[in-house]
């Protein structure tokens, strides 16, 4: 079982339900999902982007991504409908705590001048999302078969009614907001 997952269930429910007065176990936040999305605006001109954009993203999460396609055609960016833009994961269960767990204690610390995540990035449903500007923070990827930079979104989807609960939830799981 992983050890984020643990700490949740022994610790931080608990203290939750203290904090925000919460009866029903049912109704104490957590984290449902993690979406981690690398859009990749120059698969249009190179296919071959995508599979190098995939194989980073399988071994950052340990999980096969999707492609994502374009919704609708957009002629300024040489963009048709149906083309592959992006690649994504969903993270669930076991492998979304443990995920979150590396990226709290190894990926961020790795981040140049880091000084904290913002406090801002909630959009008032109590889902929080960060972006990456390069992959290299994650120790699993090899510096020296990089061929480029390329950034991506983590989306923490949880059950947090507000920002105020989720922002309380992440933080005592660990992520180290700005102060």
């Amino acid at each position: 079982m992983a050890r984020l997952r643990e700490k949740y269930k022994n610790e931080i429910a608990p203290a939750l339900a203290k904090e925000f007065d919460i009866k029903n176990p049912m109704a104490i936040p957590k984290i449902e999902k993690i979406v981690v999305n690398m859009g990749l605006g120059e698969a249009s001109a190179n296919a071959k982007v995508l599979d190098v954009a995939s194989d980073e993203l399988k071994v950052v999460t340990g999980q096969k991504p999707v492609i994502t396609k374009a919704k609708k055609s957009i002629a300024a960016f040489k963009l048709r409908q149906g083309m592959s833009i992006g690649t994504m994961v969903t993270l669930r269960g076991d492998r979304m705590y443990e995920f979150l767990d590396r990226l709290i204690s190894i990926a961020l610390p790795r981040v140049r001048d880091f000084r904290g995540i913002s406090r801002k990035a909630f959009d008032g449903r109590g889902n929080y999302t960060l972006g990456v500007r390069e992959q290299l923070i994650f120790p699993e990827i090899d510096f020296n078969k990089v061929d480029k930079t390329r950034g991506m979104n983590i989306s923490i989807v949880t059950t947090a009614k507000t920002d105020e609960q989720a922002r309380s939830l992440l933080k005592s799981m660990g992520m180290p907001f700005r102060q």
